[in-house]
């Protein structure tokens, strides 16, 4: 086998990424429709991203581009998949988890910005860093409930102690 033989036989068992636009909000429907298109016609499809915080796209890393298209074929809003295909360097940063030291602090007032309670504004009352959980009281709610969340679904507004400062000047 050639230099050039073995190159090409490299190229042809490399995975393929290709984008599939989906409707906006809609990716984690298409996500489950495309895993069990994958599953029913066993496709030669060997991972479905759906990168957090990005809408309307999930990846599909797949064998070639006619697998990546007959995964999506019948699946509702799928729209298609872009023509060219995807380097790894180009969604590399959406797929590695970074861990963050959030600061989060017992008496912060912050806004829920996912889940049922999204947008209500809360008092931190427990915060358990090893589970990465915090335990709020809705701030508009008559009787004063805790509810136990996740520190991703809640954004610090403001410091309890930040405005005592501002009441003493």
């Amino acid at each position: 086998m050639t230099a050039n033989e073995k190159t090409e036989a490299k190229a042809e068992s490399t995975t393929h990424i290709y984008a599939l636009r989906t409707t906006a909000n809609r990716e984690d429907q298409v996500l489950d429709f495309i895993t069990s298109n994958v599953n029913k016609k066993k496709l030669p499809v060997y991972a479905i991203i759906r990168p957090h915080g990005m809408r309307g796209y999930v990846f599909v890393e797949a064998a070639d581009r006619q697998a990546a298209e007959q995964c999506a074929t019948g699946v509702p809003y799928a729209r298609g998949v872009l023509p060219k295909e995807i380097n790894y360097k180009e969604i590399e940063h959406m797929l590695e988890q970074v861990k963050r030291d959030v600061d989060i602090r017992k008496s912060d007032i912050v806004e829920i910005i996912s889940g049922p309670f999204k947008r209500e504004q809360a008092k931190i009352t427990r915060v358990d860093k090893d589970k990465e959980e915090v335990v709020v009281e809705l701030l508009g709610a008559a009787v004063s409930i805790p509810i136990s969340l996740k520190m991703d679904a809640v954004k610090v507004i403001r410091r309890e102690n930040e405005s005592e400062e501002e009441e003493k000047e």
